[in-house]
């Protein structure tokens, strides 16, 4: 059991300049490109420009990220303003420090400050479990998505 003395904290803060959101691109490459052999041409979209980013911190090193979105209009069969959750991504050796679950419940803080009314995500199917425990609930079928079986998560506030 290692000291929990010697345990950086994580801290989560939004991206503030270019330096920092090539960090996060870096991140995403490791984890998406890299481990997950996404396709470098789809892991960077149009919505990078738009997105509210938010980077993890640990003893002064990016360690992970992700992004909200607004989304133009609300799923099919519901109301209100919507956003989704996406790109999280955490350095492998950083996976066991709730690092995750900080940088989601980061970004739902962001997404209540805008008034939405409900978040959706693209979930990998191994993180099912991860995202039901924080009030997510799936949706419709498996799909493929960079050439990996995900699902569509809700969560309403």
């Amino acid at each position: 059991m290692p000291d929990s003395e010697n345990i950086q904290p994580v801290t989560i803060s939004p991206i503030q300049n270019e330096a920092e959101l090539f960090q996060a691109l870096a991140i995403r490459e490791v984890v998406f490109i890299e481990e997950q052999h996404v396709p470098e041409g789809i892991e960077r979209d149009a919505e990078d420009a738009k997105a509210y980013h938010v980077l993890a911190f640990q003893g002064g090193h990016a360690i992970g990220t992700g992004r909200l979105v607004m989304l133009p209009q609300a799923p099919e069969g519901q109301a209100g303003t919507w956003a989704q959750i996406g790109r999280m991504a955490v350095l492998q050796s950083s996976r066991k420090a709730r690092v995750g679950s900080k940088l989601l419940q980061t970004l739902e803080e962001e997404a209540r400050r805008r008034g939405v009314t409900g978040i959706k995500l693209h979930a990998q199917l191994f993180a099912l479990d991860f995202y039901k425990k924080h009030g997510y609930e799936p949706l419709g079928a498996v799909f493929m998505e960079a050439g990996i079986e995900h699902l569509e998560m809700q969560k309403k506030f």
